[in-house]
């Protein structure tokens, strides 16, 4: 496909002749509207860019320069994926200018900071630590996908909360409760008996109606919120630190809206948090635990083979 737009735009030539080398510290952007027009109607035909980049390697021949910066060059061949197919002309320019201009400033940028380095500065140095810790990350990461036990058992968690209670402090109030946020065109008898009803049969009708009525609804009664996030849905000053209580409710209308809410049971900042609320974070504890556990484990066990097979010298 590239073939077929340099064939294309060669038919447009001087228009599209290669560009001069430009004088030194110049930048040089293809920018003539009728260069830019030509361009995207070929790009329009149904050329699809990928990524793109400064490349590594020499242009094919015939292949357009449409940017310099010092000795580094953009070319056509290089906008592969630019342009979604289906785009039109005008969006296709507007997406290939953008790209060049980026790509004309990082260059610059690149430049300046080159010419920059500190001379106590080692590049390859530093390079070659970054590309040790990308390999090791990437082959730990093998190791762990391979061989870790990622299962945590209920007793498991329970144990482990249990014994680092005091890593699951609360900064603020949590609660478990009920809260429906109702038009005024809600049928209030209806909602009144599901509501205040203690027959467990009437909670999935609670649901069912909220469902149909409800511009918001928290029916959980198992579910642990932030008590901060429960304030902000109901009006300022309804449920704070100080009132909250654990068997509070009440019903309220701010003119838009009525407003039900139950408060079922609260623990307070700086108290342990409960079990069921930290249990995906204490999960995540384990696994950390267990994955440094395994890396120590699998590293030990290569060195003792590799001391074996005298693949290492330790020299004194």
């Amino acid at each position: 496909m590239l073939v077929w737009i340099i064939t294309f735009l060669s038919q447009f030539s001087p228009k599209f002749a290669p560009l001069t080398a430009p004088a030194p510290g110049s930048v040089y952007v293809f920018c003539g509207m009728t260069r830019i027009l030509y361009l995207f109607l070929a790009l329009s035909c149904g050329v699809l860019l990928s990524q793109c980049g400064v490349s590594d390697h020499p242009p094919r021949e015939g292949d357009k320069v449409l940017a310099k910066v010092y000795n580094k060059s953009l070319y056509l061949s290089e906008l592969d994926g630019i342009v979604p197919e289906g785009s039109t002309p005008n969006d296709s320019a507007l997406m290939v200018m953008a790209y060049v201009q980026r790509w004309v400033r990082d260059q610059l940028l690149m430049y300046e900071a080159e010419r920059n380095i500190p001379k106590d500065l080692n590049i390859d140095k530093l390079v070659r630590d970054y590309r040790a810790s990308l390999v090791r990350f990437n082959f730990e990461e093998q190791i762990i996908a391979e061989k870790l036990d990622s299962t945590v058992s209920e007793s498991e968690l329970k144990a482990f909360y249990d014994n680092n209670k005091d890593q699951f402090q609360l900064e603020n109030t949590i609660l478990k409760c009920l809260l429906l946020k109702l038009p005024p065109n809600a049928p209030q008898n209806e909602l009144n008996k599901l509501w205040y009803s203690r027959n467990p049969a009437d909670a999935a009708k609670l649901r069912s109606y909220a469902r149909q009525w409800a511009a918001l609804a928290l029916l959980d009664p198992k579910k642990w919120h932030k008590l901060e996030e429960v304030a902000a849905l109901l009006p300022k000053g309804t449920l704070t630190s100080d009132n909250v209580g654990s068997r509070r409710e009440g019903t309220l209308s701010d003119g838009d809206f009525r407003y039900y809410y139950r408060v079922l049971e609260t623990v307070k900042g700086k108290e342990t948090a409960p079990f069921e609320y930290v249990k995906e974070q204490a999960s995540k504890v384990i696994l950390h635990k267990r994955k440094q556990e395994l890396l120590e484990h699998w590293k030990e066990e290569l060195y003792q083979e590799e001391l074996r097979r005298a693949n290492i010298q330790i020299i004194e």
